[in-house]
């Protein structure tokens, strides 16, 4: 793969953006405040493996919330604004007691300039510590001689849609290090035809500082979820 050839422009990430979402979610763009759609990957095994049967995506102009088919109905049924919707969620989805989780949903049109760090090992190297190695393919590490001492992952969703992951060990945080390697990552896949997301917890301002370094801004987007059994 050649990290150091043209990036697309931004409507083209633009588009394989629309493209991921509305595959993942079922439809997309949002057609009003909240759009319930009905898709059969909620019932279809994720990157993991796992089954989610809710997923969401809401940007300042509406969200779209999806659900396996015959769901949709009760999930309509929780009212005509988001929260009320969401609250009304894990009990349409049996699942009462649980909470939707609300986190910040980020994705890079371009790549700011860092001198590349790390280097792409089969995650199946023993080098690679074991929360990466779930993500197969190919990850970006940086080592100590042998020792890991930070990483990114990818999560392959379809195609188009690839999160990252990225975590650094403690005594090597401060460096710059998770920064220059999501913004390397970032611009393989952008150059590879995917779009480049980055999720985090609202509240989690160490990995909003990442992200905004590494390319991906707050545009003020929210992924939405509930907890699953793993």
């Amino acid at each position: 793969m050649d990290e150091n050839g043209p990036l697309p422009p931004s409507e083209v990430v633009r588009d394989r953006l629309d493209r991921h979402l509305r595959s993942w979610l079922g439809a997309w763009p949002p057609s009003g405040a909240v759009t319930v759609v009905g898709s059969p990957r909620r019932r279809q095994p994720g990157w993991d493996g796992v089954v989610r049967p809710f997923a969401g995506v809401a940007t300042p102009q509406g969200a779209v919330l999806s659900v396996a088919p015959e769901r949709v109905e009760r999930v309509q049924a929780g009212g005509a604004g988001l929260d009320d919707v969401l609250d009304g969620v894990p009990d349409a989805l049996d699942a009462p007691g649980a909470v939707v989780g609300r986190g910040v949903f980020r994705y890079a049109e371009s790549v700011p300039p860092f001198e590349p760090v790390g280097e792409w090992v089969p995650a199946e190297d023993p080098r690679v510590p074991a929360w990466l190695r779930p993500f197969g393919g190919q990850v970006l590490v940086v080592l100590d001689g042998d020792q890991y001492v930070a990483g990114v992952g990818i999560k392959r969703h379809d195609e188009l849609g690839h999160e990252l992951a990225v975590a650094t060990e403690e005594a090597w945080r401060g460096r710059g290090l998770a920064r220059a390697l999501v913004a390397r990552a970032s611009g393989r896949i952008l150059r590879a035809g995917g779009v480049p997301i980055y999720l985090h917890g609202r509240g989690n301002a160490a990995s909003a500082r990442v992200a905004t370094a590494a390319g991906f801004p707050d545009r003020g987007w929210m992924i939405l979820g509930l907890p699953t059994a793993t």
